[in-house]
């Protein structure tokens, strides 16, 4: 494992494994490779990825997790800290409609516009008066965003420092009340119709909670979708997790798939923490025991199967009895379908809004399995040939479920757990029925369906959620994981875990929090320079990205 470029004075290189393959482990290699690390990363799948994977059958191929871009301007920073740029790496398209909404009961459809004033004009005839609360509601969005992204979303909440800023201390007085109020109450106190009021208050989901379990601030989020357009990078997500290995091996990062990560090794040392790494036990491939060495690990696998798997008790910043005290968020159904003919009344988003929306997501996080539930479609293949034969459509359903491995697995052509297949024929009759498509069922020819104990088996996923523990308000922000264990120096986390929280910008971020705490040691702050807000959606000018040049040198050892 000899480097290209060795360091100057001749010292030798330090070296760090991240375990796990998903987008933050290959963000945190690419990261730590271009500060000097000699990288090994660690994946227990045959191919890289994690919940944003990838499956193919009969010409047909599925993204099996993600399918929303959004926050484009933190994809862009990530490109730009390795040399590169969103734009050279991916070829977004930017979606119309943005996304497509179906409402139990309604005839009609709602369509959201990648443009504001179209949002606007909807919201107006859906209720008289609305689109100017919209425009207000979405400046208020705009606002807490731009708050959150330069103040929030980039720290690691070591230091008081980045909350002691005009900019924050000008709206501290506003702050309280977005954290105590929730979205739904937020909402409902603007707009009257409930279909507006859905839409408003889907972006919770997202967050892998409910609008009445979600702050009042993640009212941020619409300003992503309604005024600032939804994006799809061709290829699918599969491609935007080539794209980030790519430059983490262009950095020097070495990925190892098919290599599971058993123990986190460790020796004792004097001090505030027990012990500090020593390195990483794994099997590989071919079922042989091994061991890296590391001055510095990153935990970016699952945390709950990080700590308590691959650590010892004594050892966890995060044991058992900290995980009771937790709420995860919601479980999923996935049907990955290949369906013979078009769908022209799906957009390549599509959601499915029952009427009693909290009998929906309150059966959720009771363990119970809603019906009807509120569902998500995705049909790439409104956007992108190359997943799916011609004259064929490809259908991602999601199904929001209990997190809750009990429900059983999936499976190949109605193969899976009872349960489970059961969920997902009501879900394919539930789109056919609400969008008009009566012969949906006998026109599928390709079927895969995934359960919560794929989910805990596949990915180590605590409870077998889809997504992590749920942005509520005690599991968000500072109150949520942090980035560093407290027992055992050396060893980093970064995931949907860890702050910030759920999602792949998010995970994105926690990947450059984390290689920040390995730069400072976890000893001046920890605050990473955030990117600049997003422009107006009306504004010609791009987002301004920070200017690479100004971080450290990057350190390429050439790809593997």
């Amino acid at each position: 494992m000899t480097p290209a470029t060795a360091p100057a004075d001749g010292a030798q290189r330090r070296h760090a494994v991240v375990i796990g393959g998903g987008i933050a482990g290959l963000a945190s290699a690419a990261l730590l490779a271009r500060d000097g690390y000699d990288v090994d990363l660690l994946e227990r799948q045959p191919e890289v990825g994690g919940r944003a994977g990838s499956w193919a059958s009969g010409g047909f191929r599925f993204d099996t997790g993600p399918s929303w871009y959004l926050m484009p301007e933190v994809f862009d920073r990530f490109f730009r800290l390795l040399g590169t740029s969103a734009a050279e790496q991916l070829d977004l398209r930017t979606l119309d409609p943005a996304y497509r909404v179906f409402f139990e009961g309604e005839a009609a459809p709602v369509d959201v516009s990648p443009d504001l004033a179209t949002n606007v004009a909807t919201f107006d005839r859906l209720e008289p008066g609305a689109g100017v609360r919209l425009r207000r509601y979405l400046d208020s969005a705009r606002d807490t965003y731009d708050l959150a992204l330069r103040s929030f979303l980039y720290t690691s909440f070591t230091s008081l420092r980045p909350f002691l800023t005009a900019r924050v201390l000008r709206r501290a007085h506003r702050l309280p009340p977005l954290l105590l109020r929730s979205l739904e109450s937020f909402v409902a106190a603007r707009f009257t119709d409930p279909r507006l009021r859905q839409i408003l208050g889907y972006p919770a989901v997202f967050l892998g909670s409910s609008p009445d379990r979600t702050p009042s601030m993640y009212h941020l989020m619409s300003a992503l979708d309604l005024a600032g357009g939804v994006s799809y990078p061709q290829g699918g997500f599969t491609r935007l997790i080539e794209a980030v290995a790519a430059v983490a091996e262009r950095a020097g990062a070495r990925l190892h798939t098919g290599a599971t990560a058993t123990t986190v090794t460790t020796e004792p040392v004097r001090g505030r923490r027990r012990a500090r790494v020593t390195g990483v036990r794994y099997t590989d491939a071919a079922g042989t025991a091994r061991e890296i060495p590391a001055d510095v690990v990153v935990g970016a696998a699952d945390l709950h199967h990080v700590e308590t798997t691959l650590l010892p008790a004594s050892l966890r910043t995060y044991p058992e009895r900290w995980w009771r005290r937790r709420t995860s968020g919601p479980g999923a159904v996935l049907v990955y379908l290949g369906v013979r003919g078009h769908l022209p009344h799906l957009a390549h988003h599509s959601l499915f809004f029952t009427r009693d929306w909290r009998a929906n997501f309150d059966a959720i996080f009771a363990g119970r399995v809603p019906a009807p539930a509120s569902v998500y479609v995705c049909r790439p293949s409104a956007t992108d040939p190359s997943v799916a034969p011609e004259g064929h459509e490809n259908l991602f359903v999601l199904v929001p479920v209990p997190a809750d491995p009990g429900l059983g697995a999936g499976g190949v052509d109605g193969a899976g757990d009872a349960a489970v297949e059961a969920i997902a024929d009501a879900a394919i009759d539930q789109v056919a029925t609400w969008a008009g498509m009566a012969d949906l069922r006998e026109r599928i020819v390709v079927r895969r369906t995934v359960g919560p104990a794929d989910f805990a088996r596949d990915l180590h996923a605590w409870r077998g959620g889809m997504l992590g523990p749920a942005h509520t308000l005690g599991q968000s922000a500072f109150f949520r994981a942090g980035n560093v264990s407290r027992r055992v120096a050396g060893l980093y986390y970064a995931g949907s875990s860890t702050i910030p929280g759920i999602g792949l910008p998010m995970c994105l971020i926690s990947a450059e929090l984390a290689a920040e705490r390995v730069r400072s040691d976890n000893s001046r702050g920890g605050q990473v320079a955030a990117p600049a807000a997003p422009a107006a959606p009306d504004a010609a000018a791009q987002p301004a990205v920070p200017d690479p040049s100004a971080q450290p040198a990057v350190v390429r050892t050439g790809r593997r």
